[in-house]
């Protein structure tokens, strides 16, 4: 009730701190292989480029086909975040819609045993 009578649990050495999380995190990361043919690592190469994104949602008749056009941010196994500057728009893209992307530039491209520009 008042804390008199169950005392609150208190730990040695304990804190606050979650340094220690975030650097397991980012060492656990930074220590995974790159797989170079997923699509996330393309993309994430090629980050601040200007892209198209063609998509499809197979469940809607409003917005069965549809394209986003913008700089791509960040990529993730899973999503493409691409941003308009133009509208200031941003759009979170999952993977499984996504069909195809047109670049309009120079596309970067690393290969396990190559570094390429197309």
């Amino acid at each position: 009730m008042n804390g008199s009578y169950y005392p609150n649990p208190t730990f040695p050495n304990a804190t606050n701190d979650t340094s220690f999380e975030d650097n397991y995190y980012q060492n656990k990361a930074e220590s995974m292989p790159m797989e170079q043919s997923y699509i996330e690592n393309i993309l994430r190469l090629n980050k601040g480029k200007k892209v198209t994104a063609y998509v499809s949602f197979p469940d809607s008749n409003d917005w069965r086909d549809s394209r986003f056009t913008g700089i791509i941010e960040e990529a993730g196994r899973d999503h493409l975040i691409i941003s308009d500057p133009t509208t200031g728009h941003w759009n979170l893209i999952l993977m499984i819609y996504l069909n195809f992307i047109d670049f309009d530039e120079k596309i970067n491209y690393s290969h396990a045993y190559s570094e390429k520009t197309f």
